[in-house]
Formats: structure tokens, sequence, C-alpha cells
């Protein structure tokens, strides 16, 4: 529908792909700000519905109010640079955000937002869609991106004879865009039915005339190399503790054997929104996680003692965050250990270099994770997805300050939408990673050098 005039080199070479029975099912095109994302999935898209009445399309985003503020104005300017008259072939309803075509096609904008009474963003399962369109793909969770893709091929495809197609546009993102398309095609092992295109505003020859000047100006530099040059493997920030490849070997790390003592953790739920979250590992293997959303004290705890029974875990190998509710779960198991994040580092040498015990364990995780000594056992995407965002948000709150800090809880949970739960079990695993010996009722905290030598005849080692 659109001619060549009003698409650039790049944007050609993804439509292509899009229409080509090539056995391609899906294309990642971007990388960059101003590289032609949402022209070209408007050009697709909407040319498609007027070209084959009554077929279906969607737009997502995470963000309902964005699409209709950034991505609609959009598709309105594409009517008009192609001199086609909207209001003669297809009708805005506002209140349900569906373009309805003259012709019986419909395109649906979705917000594709973390819904609690829908975690793995089932609502998608059931639509009939002819193709897709993912918009601002870095925004999204893996689970919503895996249940767009499983609607589109199920609405007059076979009428049409037209190939289930999902583009997904996007800017660099190192989360499941970087390891699920970006980093397989740069090293050459893309599977045959995915497909990226790197458009950067150096390509869109329609870009406004200081495109350019304005992302050159970024003063970030972290922001620039990833808007202005496409740049994936963007400098991490310096405040970051964990590299990104190192967590995403986290859940690879299949050397890291189940051999050793077991050990709990648990993070307990202190609002009606949190989620209590327990987790068992065997060695630095972890091999098993638990939910439980809106329990009582005392189901919690009932379900630690289930567990601890299951998995053959000792009362000592049990850690609960003491903090608030888990107080009440620590009471009702005698033997477990309570986590308080604010209290003193372990060794007593080390009070003046970190912050407090939360501080320490986490700057142990991070060396731990970045020498690829943990192993989380699961295929779950949501859970996967939710511990990679979590661990990178283990930052520095002073990379000045010679310190060591953490920055708070509050701060996490404003860049999360959520509690870090999973990373609190975590980082409280790595309380039983520090060296301590238990001499009747106090902890003597030494050296492990020390450790060694005193421990004969002065209790057991717990590890």
């Amino acid at each position: 529908m659109t001619p060549d005039l009003w698409l650039s080199d790049k944007q050609i070479d993804a439509i292509d792909i899009l229409n080509s029975h090539n056995g391609i099912s899906e294309l990642l095109f971007g990388g960059a700000k101003n590289g032609g994302k949402s022209f070209l999935g408007a050009t697709w898209e909407l040319g498609d519905a007027l070209v084959y009445p009554g077929t279906f399309y969607f737009i997502a985003r995470r963000e309902l109010v964005d699409l209709k503020k950034f991505t609609t104005p959009t598709i309105f300017e594409w009517f008009k640079v192609n001199n086609i008259d909207f209001s003669k072939r297809c009708v805005f309803n506002e209140r349900d955000s569906i373009f309805h075509f003259r012709n019986g096609s419909k395109l649906f904008l979705l917000a594709c937002n973390h819904l609690p009474s829908d975690p793995l963003y089932e609502r998608f399962g059931s639509m009939q869609m002819t193709r897709g369109w993912i918009e601002e793909g870095g925004e999204i969770a893996f689970p919503a991106y895996e249940n767009l893709k499983l609607s589109i091929g199920r609405w007059k495809n076979d009428v049409y004879n037209l190939p289930a197609k999902l583009l997904i546009t996007c800017n660099p993102k190192k989360n499941w865009l970087y390891t699920t398309f970006y980093k397989p095609w740069k090293d050459g092992t893309l599977p045959a039915d995915k497909a990226f295109i790197q458009s950067l505003v150096t390509d869109n020859y329609f870009r406004q005339s200081g495109a350019i000047k304005v992302l050159d100006s970024i003063r970030d530099p972290i922001t620039r190399q990833r808007l202005r040059y496409g740049e994936w493997e963007y400098a991490e920030d310096p405040s970051a503790l964990i590299d990104y490849d190192a967590i995403a070997a986290l859940f690879t790390n299949d050397h890291v054997l189940a051999t050793g003592q077991k050990y709990m953790a648990v993070d307990v739920a202190r609002f009606g929104t949190d989620k209590s979250i327990i987790r068992i590992w065997h060695g630095l293997r972890c091999i098993y996680r638990d939910e439980m959303t809106k329990s009582s004290v005392v189901e919690v705890a009932t379900r630690i003692k289930v567990l601890a029974a299951d998995f053959n875990v000792p009362r000592p190998h049990i850690i609960i965050d003491e903090d608030g509710v888990g107080g009440g779960v620590l009471d009702l198991l005698s033997g477990a250990k309570g986590f308080i994040a604010n209290s003193s580092p372990i060794y007593p040498k080390e009070t003046e270099k970190y912050d407090n015990l939360k501080t320490q364990c986490a700057y142990r995780l991070a060396d731990m994770v970045n020498n690829f000594k943990l192993h989380e056992a699961t295929e779950d995407t949501t859970v996967i997805e939710k511990l990679t965002e979590e661990l990178e948000q283990v930052k520095d709150k002073n990379v000045d300050n010679p310190k060591r800090s953490l920055i708070p809880k509050d701060k996490m949970k404003q860049v999360l939408g959520r509690s870090p739960d999973d990373l609190d079990t975590y980082i409280m695993r790595m309380y039983f990673e520090l060296k301590w010996i238990e001499t009747g009722d106090t902890v003597q905290v030494t050296s492990y050098a020390n450790m060694v030598r005193q421990s004969s005849g002065k209790g057991n080692m717990i590890r």
C-alpha cells in the first residue's frame, strides 16, 4: 500500500521478511532511537488490514496510555502521507482501544502491564489474531511475549495465505531481547525462525532534521550508547555489582552440582501484595522455589516445616527475614536463624567495610554470581525474568565512598514496581557462605584460616 518513497532500505528489508513465506515467524527491528520503528509497524499492519478484509491485528506495549500518546499519532500520520482518508476507511473506538476498518478488519491496542490476577499473562493466550506487533519490546516481560506470539496465525491466515508473523520493535535492552535475539544474532546462532535488523537514526532518511543533534546531546553515556548508536553491549552502570552475562548464566550453570549441605531461605510477605518466597539449595544449586500469597504467620511456618522435612533441611540451616512479620514466623521455628538486614556485618573487622549485614551478603552474592558459582535450576520463565531483573538492581549506593553500601529496598521497588523478594532469598543464602563458627550460645567470627585452626573441639561448622 505504501510506495518505497516513504520507506528506508532497512524498512523495505523488514517488509520483505514480514510478507514472505521464508520460515521466519519473528522479526526484531530497531536497536536505536529514531530508526523508523513505529512507521514500519504502522506500514505493515495498516497495509495488511486494508488489503485483507476481516483480518485481525494487535499493537502491544506495556502501558496502554503510551500506545495512545506515542503510537496512534504515527497511525494517523501514515494515512496522511499515503493520501488515504482515515474517516472513509477506519473508525477508532477510543474506549475499547480498537481501530475498526470499513472492510471488517480490526487493529487492537493491548496493554502488557503486569496484573496480580494474571501473573503469567494468560489473558493473551485465547486471542485469535492474524498478525501482531510488540512496540518497545524491552518494556514487557518475557511471558507476555510468549503468550502474544501464541495468538498470531489464528485468524484468516489460511484464507489469504498469510504466514503468521510477529514484529517486535525496540531499543537495546539487556533482558530477554538480548538473550533471545541479539546475542544469538551476534554469535551466528539465531534460530532460522527469527531475524534481527538493526536500524539506527542514520538509516532513517525521513527523520526530523534535528534528530541526530538531539541524540548527540544526551549527557548520560550509557543512554547515549543505547539510543544514539544502538549499542547492545553498552557499558554497565558503574554502580551495578553483577555483570548481566553472569546473571544470564545463573540459569545455565549446570556445572554447579547438588552436593553437600542443604539450606533454606525465607522472605516473609510484609504487605498484602507481597509474596512469601521460600528457596531451598543443595549446596550452591537452588533446587526448589515456593511462593505463598496472603498467608498467615502460622501458614508460612507450617509450610517451612513441611518443606524442611521433605528436603531434609536441618533447622540451623534455615534462615528467615526477621524484620517485621518474619519475626513471628521465626518464633514458631525453634533453631532457625533470623536475618536482620541492618545488623552489623558478621566479621568484626568488616564493620567499617560494609554498612550492614545485608550489604555484606549482597557483595558476597555479587562475587559468587560473577564467578559462576551459583545455579538456579528452573525453566520457569516468570521466575527467570523476575530474578534477573532483581539481580540487576544490586548496586552500590555510593560508589565514591570506600564503605560499601547497597541502594535501599524502597528504591528497588520503585524501579521494579514490586518488592525484590526473590533477590532477598539469595542475599540471605549468602549468610551461610560467610565463614563462621557456632560456639555454644555465642557466635565467634574469624577469618577462614583461623576458623580451620579453631574448629577442632569448638562446635560444628555450618556449611
